[in-house]
């Protein structure tokens, strides 16, 4: 078994471009006993009105093994909250399955607050039938090494799948948000849209791909990335890529990596803001257009209130 401390450091690779599937091997190898499984399954057609809020909580010194399994059938209908937790210096070695059969529907909500001295490796592998929908939604903030890779096929025509984070990352964090998004059937549509800060010596990676077809004519495939530097010493390393194989497609991907701008500071300024607060309320809004993607009002309002302190944190210690 993999022991914690042959994981890539940053003094090493900083996991840039890590074959991590690789690197940790499967959770299916590792003994049933040795492994915590939380099961979420909905049985065709059943909509839940309430929704489900689960927490993975980290303990001091421990590797522990992770699996996160969600099922729904055709039809079924769920919201989900997924929070991360701990204290101490510890390894979430995490596997998540979503399956998602035909018409089923999915808003995953991921707050990932580990302690800042903790390693999550988390798995995510997503497959979706026909008129499948899934609006997922990460905000990552802890860990002092963290990877959340997502593999997604899109198996059937008409689903519609959407991916979008916040980073928020402070004093040596570094966070890797890795995605293949496949497009196998036609008629479907996918967008990837994260937003990065990074202040003192934090690090960044962002790799996103949208792979299209041969068979998957009329695709939508769509992925932006953009960062925000509140530090000379902070890094980010972007990826974007197409792999198309279909001819009749409409894929796009982007990527921007700067400090705020000072036209829009100056404007602000002048209408009487003082220099912290056009500041606060260019990055608010900067992170706001991606918490407007999560639907339910309670959760938008939550994750919200939680960047804005980060915001104001990391700003109040930048004058």
């Amino acid at each position: 078994m993999l022991d914690i401390n042959d994981l890539p450091t940053p003094k090493d690779e900083d996991w840039k471009y890590t074959n991590l599937s690789r690197a940790l091997g499967d959770l299916k190898n590792i003994p049933a006993q040795d492994v915590r499984e939380i099961l979420i399954h909905k049985t065709s057609g059943e909509v839940c009105e309430q929704i489900e809020d689960i927490l993975w909580t980290g303990v001091e010194g421990q590797h522990q093994s992770l699996r996160l399994k969600i099922v729904l059938e055709e039809g079924a209908q769920l919201t989900l909250i997924e929070r991360h937790e701990g204290s101490g210096a510890y390894w979430k070695n995490m596997s998540t399955e979503i399956t998602l059969g035909a018409n089923a529907r999915l808003n995953h909500i991921r707050i990932q607050e580990d302690s800042t001295q903790a390693i999550q490796t988390n798995m995510v592998h997503i497959t979706m039938e026909r008129d499948a929908y899934l609006n997922s939604f990460s905000l990552n903030m802890g860990g002092k090494l963290t990877r959340h890779d997502i593999h997604v096929v899109l198996n059937g025509s008409n689903i519609d799948c959407s991916l979008n984070g916040v980073t928020l990352l402070k004093d040596k964090q570094h966070g890797d948000t890795t995605i293949l998004m496949e497009h196998t059937a036609p008629h479907c549509l996918s967008n990837q849209f994260y937003r990065t800060i990074l202040d003192d010596a934090a690090r960044g990676v962002f790799q996103g791909k949208v792979h299209v077809h041969q068979a998957a004519q009329k695709t939508d495939g769509y992925q932006l990335s953009n960062t925000l530097l509140l530090s000379p010493k902070a890094e980010m390393d972007t990826k974007p890529e197409l792999e198309i194989y279909a001819d009749d497609v409409k894929c796009s991907h982007g990527a921007t990596t700067g400090q705020l701008d000072e036209a829009p500071l100056f404007y602000l300024r002048s209408r009487g803001l003082s220099e912290a607060q056009a500041r606060m309320l260019l990055v608010q809004a900067f992170v706001d257009e991606v918490v407007d993607k999560v639907s339910d009002s309670a959760l938008h309002d939550e994750i919200k209130e939680k960047a804005g302190r980060w915001l104001e944190a990391a700003l109040k210690s930048d004058d």
